[in-house]
């Protein structure tokens, strides 16, 4: 099965030194399918909170 080059262009920001997909370290075991790459700096992510941002609300 062969793939389109605008499929290997779009999961190329994914891809590591050894060929496989890695996302994001807060995106690895999260069950949404909004995952990041592990290049990408988490900016905002609608399904986590974390405990600092929390306390800055209160």
């Amino acid at each position: 099965m062969s793939r389109s080059k605008k499929w290997r262009l779009e999961w190329a920001f994914f891809l590591g030194e050894n060929g496989r997909r890695q996302y994001n370290k807060l995106c690895k075991g999260c069950v949404h399918p909004c995952k990041q790459s592990f290049r990408a700096v988490v900016v905002s992510c609608p399904h986590y909170l974390s405990r600092r941002s929390q306390k800055c609300r209160n």
